[in-house]
């Protein structure tokens, strides 16, 4: 059940607020669901396999496009073995598709069809996608300087596109304007239900390895991935499955690092971030809705903050494509924090290559 973090009032059960009707409060599950091993079921497609750990309602249906079972490949990197997760690999070419699934899937339960969303470009693109497989009409609002790419690729899909000029943040206050006009706002950074499909990820990497990882590397914007991915390892680490979770290493870009300021230097690190520009837009997010959550369950792996210099991210894309692993700048981020912690890192390092790179050319 999800219920709102700050007056503790159950989401409504015929309805779909983006937040708490009453205090505007942002919703959370109340509690995770319970991992069982033995109820994973292979004859459902791919994350499905987990519908019992996934939070959803009971008539909630079954739709997929092929998210999931995401491939891990090893490679040498800065004197260590690093297995890298494809998350690139889903369907509408990012991790995003975990979670769009399964808020598609409750909104169908809730009899939606049609939706806005607000997005930089991956989780447009990935709401866009669903929304047209399974018969919404979508509406998205992107930052005039999102990627022609991922603009293109929204509206191949069939969706309305609607460019907001300025920083992120006014793009995310045209939706919830839209919102309050009556629209069902699909918020990937609001509504709570995909973050159980990025705790996906966590099952699939210790059934991958046969073992869970020492540490698992990832970009952090709203920090929803490394959120879903900790709630995951913390579901097997609940059920018996491993012993501890790993050490969660969130990477953001110094000209927009909130998340790594904060737990470098706590609230007062928060006065001086700004959002500045960066080609690893996908990260630019001044505010990050789940902030505290997120800081916690990195807290809480023994898991740290990195951030990565302007400079280095589009070096860092270059060397991953030697590697055969063509990303956006947005997942580039990694290699240089890969670079930064490699030494020191609990093995097996995992790391999350979040986007396509044909979304950035």
């Amino acid at each position: 059940m999800h219920i709102c973090t700050n007056c503790r009032r159950p989401y409504p059960a015929d309805q779909t607020p983006y937040r708490c009707p009453k205090c505007g409060g942002l919703y959370d599950f109340d509690a995770l669901p319970a991992f069982d091993p033995a109820r994973v079921d292979d004859s459902q497609p791919g994350l499905w396999r987990y519908r019992h750990a996934l939070g959803l309602p009971p008539d909630a249906p079954t739709v997929s496009l092929g998210e999931g079972n995401t491939p891990l490949i090893w490679r040498e990197i800065f004197g260590r073995r690093v297995a890298f997760k494809l998350e690139f690999l889903n369907p509408s070419g990012s991790f995003k598709d975990r979670g769009t699934v399964l808020l598609l899937s409750f909104l169908l339960s809730r009899g939606v069809t049609e939706a806005v969303e607000d997005s930089s470009g991956n989780a447009g693109a990935s709401f866009a996608a669903y929304a047209a497989a399974f018969g919404i009409r979508a509406r998205v609002f992107v930052p005039a300087y999102a990627p022609g790419p991922k603009r293109a690729q929204i509206e191949a899909y069939g969706a309305e596109i609607i460019p907001v000029p300025g920083p992120r943040s006014r793009v995310s206050d045209a939706a919830q304007q839209a919102a309050e006009d009556g629209a069902v706002y699909a918020s990937h950074a609001w509504m709570p239900q995909g973050l159980l499909g990025y705790a996906t990820v966590a099952f699939e990497l210790v059934e991958q390895l046969g073992q869970p990882p020492g540490t698992v590397v990832m970009p952090a914007g709203q920090g929803g991935l490394l959120l879903g991915v900790g709630r995951g390892f913390e579901m097997l680490r609940r059920a018996g499955i491993i012993g501890q979770v790993p050490q969660l290493v969130g990477v953001q870009a110094d000209a927009c690092a909130p998340l790594w300021s904060a737990f470098t230097y706590g609230a007062l690190g928060l006065e001086t971030i700004s959002e500045g520009e960066t080609v690893a837009e996908g990260v630019r997010i001044r505010v990050p809705l789940r902030g505290d959550a997120v800081l916690r369950t990195t807290a809480a792996s023994r898991g740290r903050f990195v951030v990565v210099r302007e400079a280095d991210i589009l070096p860092g894309r270059d060397q991953l494509s030697r590697q055969g692993l063509f990303v956006e700048p947005t997942s580039a981020i990694v290699w240089d924090a890969l670079a930064q912690i490699s030494a020191n890192a609990p093995g097996p390092i995992v790391t999350i290559l979040t986007g396509s790179g044909l979304k950035s050319i």
